[in-house]
């Protein structure tokens, strides 16, 4: 057992999952991305801006390589990244390679976005997704650097609510201000259809199911992989023994995450939270027993 704040740690699921929803739990459900066969297309990217009316993003050049995003945000929700190696495909000698992958939120185990918001706006699907309901949302804030990966980001466009108190509408428009991020289609699950990222990628690279059918796939993958000859093939967050205790949105990478821009061992942020507050617990005791003490020899 480990000292993971607010989480189920005896049965290693997810905090109110599947035990809240009853005969309701599904699945869970998830991503397997698999980069070998990513061809940088960027489908996955516009049709998730379509279904979710996500808002247009990256209309800059950043000059890296056909990366106009740069990262994940509250209106990128998808994000491809292409990586320009001077590295052999396969085996050893010379050679020049693409290392083209689509990031998304990763739906951890142990999310610490789940530990810090106070008004619940984030919660626990019964597909074991991790999902912001926007309508709660109070734009605090907290759950942005609580992220590991660094997903969660604050929208900084104007809103449809007018600010009266500053400037009559249509002048006087109040920034949106709340966190937005991949809902993994929450509203297609319910319906049954996979994401719609996964059903407009050409080369199933974005693979849909359930996560235990896609961590068995990915293993036989790598397997695969390996016995091919390619360079630096493996699987990234599909070990639940990990510091997030394993992804629900987890990837097969050509090579170190670093390259790719993931941290290589995250680990969730609340993790020393349960300590921290017996600390201070303990810390406000002392004190309080010190001021006692000091009362009592004052008389």
């Amino acid at each position: 057992m480990r000292d993971f704040a607010t989480l189920a740690d005896v049965t290693g699921e997810p905090a109110a999952w599947p035990e809240t929803y009853g005969d309701d739990a599904k699945p869970r459900m998830g991503f397997f991305t698999d980069t070998s066969i990513c061809i940088g297309c960027k489908a996955c990217e516009v049709a998730c801006k379509e279904w979710n009316l996500v808002p247009d993003d990256g209309l800059v050049w950043t000059g890296e390589s056909y990366d106009h995003t740069s990262s994940l945000g509250a209106n990128s929700w998808r994000h491809v990244a292409f990586v320009e190696q001077r590295v052999p495909a396969r085996g050893d000698g010379e050679g020049l390679r693409w290392l083209m992958s689509s990031d998304v939120c990763k739906h951890c185990t142990h999310a610490a976005c789940l530990d810090v918001c106070p008004t619940g706006a984030l919660f626990r699907t019964e597909f074991g997704t991790v999902v912001v309901q926007e309508d709660i949302c109070n734009g605090c804030g907290y759950c942005v650097p609580a992220c590991p990966f660094g997903v969660l980001d604050q929208r900084h466009l104007p809103s449809d609510e007018p600010n009266r108190a500053v400037l009559p509408p249509p002048l006087g428009r109040k920034e949106d201000g709340r966190v937005w991020k991949c809902t993994l289609c929450y509203d297609r699950l319910k319906d049954g259809h996979e994401p719609a990222c996964a059903k407009a990628c050409p080369t199933d690279s974005i693979q849909f199911g359930p996560l235990d059918e896609l961590r068995a796939r990915a293993e036989r993958r790598v397997e695969k992989l390996e016995a091919g000859g390619w360079n630096g093939a493996q699987l990234y967050g599909h070990d639940p023994d990990d510091g997030v205790g394993g992804f629900g949105a987890f990837f097969l990478l050509l090579d170190d995450p670093e390259v790719y821009g993931l941290p290589p061992d995250p680990v969730v942020t609340t993790k020393h939270l349960p300590g921290m507050w017996a600390a201070a617990a303990a810390a406000m005791v002392a004190v309080g027993a010190g001021m006692l003490a000091l009362m009592g020899s004052g008389r």
